[in-house]
């Protein structure tokens, strides 16, 4: 029998992915639960694996080319003996000409006889079970191989691949391990920024740059923003208090995007309101607080990596959390979960100097927090003299669909008086 093999979706919002690379050639045998190919989703590099034995016996999409997802991007032949009739379907399709030459095919196509009336059926390709950096200028490598490189503190850049393409395998890293006469000096690893900033391509002028896969992920999302009725309420809040906390506990690896969710999320508690999003059926409440933080992405783009359970955590291990979420993201390693959960988002671009901006709005979400930067200002107190205080400006997005002016203005209330006059409270 012969199969098809589709594009997967790898997420909820995934429409199209890009083949980064084919871990297996036409003609090699595949095995069921084996990786066959690295496919750029939305926002990660995944392994696609096979649910089933046989051969892979045509190519029709190349490595660096783009699918819709469900689209056909090879065949698989049950036998050897089957190769070459798969060959010729894919000659009828107008696929490759050849087990090892392929051309793109873009759309799916539907299961058809064969020359003999077999049934061409779909091959099913399970779910991704690791991210795994692999375009150009990043390391090819098994899950399995990473583990042992980060356990180790092998950077992977000084290995070869034995495995298909250049893949550095399991077995690459462990030769290395038991190498004495080739010592292991430990990576370095430098510390990650909260939002790292997005590094634009060198171009000139008048250079047409075709989006990624991150990018074109993002417009759909905004373009989507546009049908949601939103409306914006602004708030300043003292933060000394919050920044004498942050003194004194940034060198136990506290950040100040973790204080700053763990905030909202502990608000949050108060105002389920404000963690529900509109359905067609109705106000959609969630039991889970989950702070969802935007970052921005090197080449551009941006993703917004999860605290789950923000509320639940304590700021120590949700610091240590974010520092690892940030450092995968950048390497495209998240995980779907790990980036799709939020039920509130947070966008912080105060570390840039920033004081005020508008965020747009998530769908599936019914707010998202917009953060400038804390500066000294000059302010009345309350016995009529001036005194300095370090201010920041936030500004909440809500769909008004679920949330009313009310309601996030005592959200913010609540939000400015735990930072104000109670911010140890993030620390229990």
């Amino acid at each position: 029998m012969i199969r098809e093999l589709f594009m997967p979706a790898l997420s909820s919002t995934m429409t199209e992915g890009k083949i980064v690379s084919w871990v297996k050639s036409p003609g090699d045998k595949v095995a069921k639960g084996e990786t066959v190919l690295i496919v750029e989703s939305d926002k990660a590099d995944m392994d696609v694996e096979s649910f089933y034995d046989g051969y892979l016996a045509v190519i029709t999409v190349p490595a660096g080319e783009v699918a819709p997802v469900g689209s056909t991007i090879g065949l698989v032949a049950e036998t050897e003996a089957e190769i070459a009739e798969a060959e010729a379907k894919a000659k009828s399709l107008g696929a490759a000409t050849s087990s090892t030459t392929s051309s793109a095919a873009t759309a799916s196509t539907p299961a058809a006889a064969t020359s003999n009336g077999s049934a061409t059926a779909p091959v099913a390709v399970a779910s991704p079970t690791s991210a795994v950096a692999a375009t150009t200028g990043r390391v090819v490598a098994s899950p399995r191989a990473r583990k042992l490189a980060k356990e180790h503190k092998i950077d992977l850049q000084t290995l070869k691949g034995t495995g298909p393409n250049g893949r550095i395998t399991a077995a690459d890293v462990e030769a290395l391990i038991g190498a004495p006469a080739t010592p292991v000096t430990p990576v370095a690893t430098p510390p990650v920024p909260t939002a790292p900033p997005a590094t634009a391509p060198v171009v000139v002028k008048e250079d047409l740059v075709p989006l990624t896969t991150l990018q074109n992920a993002v417009v759909r999302n905004m373009v989507a923003s546009l049908g949601i009725p939103d409306f914006h309420v602004a708030y300043t809040i003292t933060t000394d208090a919050l920044d004498r906390l942050y003194q004194q506990i940034k060198s136990k690896g506290v950040t100040m995007t973790a204080l700053l969710a763990k905030a909202i999320a502990l608000t949050l508690q108060k105002h389920p309101i404000m963690n529900a999003y509109y359905t067609e059926q109705g106000i959609q409440y969630r039991r889970d607080i989950n702070i969802a933080v935007a970052v921005a992405m090197p080449g551009g783009g941006l993703i917004t990596p999860v605290l789950k359970n923000a509320d639940q955590v304590d700021i120590y291990s949700l610091s240590r959390t974010w520092k690892e979420l940030v450092e995968r993201a950048r390497a495209k390693q998240l995980q779907p979960e790990e980036y799709s959960t939020g039920t509130f988002s947070l966008s912080n671009l105060g570390m840039f100097g920033v004081d005020f901006f508008d965020a747009i709005l998530t769908p599936g979400q019914g707010a998202i927090m917009a953060v400038g930067a804390s500066r000294p200002t000059v302010v009345a107190t309350e016995d009529g003299l001036l005194g300095v205080k370090r201010q920041m400006k936030v500004n909440i997005t809500c769909d008004h669909r679920v949330i009313y002016g009310a309601d996030a203005a005592a959200f913010l209330q609540d939000l400015a008086k735990l930072i104000e006059t109670n911010p140890q409270a993030l620390t229990l």
